[in-house]
């Protein structure tokens, strides 16, 4: 009697363990695909409002230079100083970088760990 009630309850014990583990793949499955669609969403995102900025910044850029050239009465001037104005921004955003990384790093591990 007692070797027929160790049976069932291993038994029991087995089936237990079997549905743990197929919801627990089908939980990391769904947590997987939570994250990484998060990503690329967050992603696609970022790449068309930053190609739309590009396109306004460099309208812009276009825009000041020839208003800098008129008055200077030279466009090579005043397409000089926009793009020393963009080499200098390069060189802030370079010494900067590390504030960069780590703000992008926080908000991709928001994503993934949330």
């Amino acid at each position: 009697m007692a070797f027929e009630d160790l049976k069932k309850d291993l038994t029991e014990t087995d089936a237990d363990v079997r549905s743990y583990l197929r919801n627990s793949e089908e939980y990391y499955k769904l947590k997987i695909f939570r994250v990484l669609m998060g990503m690329v969403t967050t992603s696609a995102q970022m790449i068309l409002v930053g190609a739309i900025a590009l396109l306004a910044l460099l309208m812009l850029s276009l825009a000041a230079s020839l208003v800098i050239g008129e008055v200077l009465d030279s466009f090579y001037y005043g397409f000089v100083i926009v793009g020393t104005i963009y080499v200098f921004i390069a060189a802030i955003c370079y010494l900067l970088r590390d504030r960069l990384n780590g703000s992008l790093l926080r908000k991709f591990s928001k994503h993934y760990f949330d």
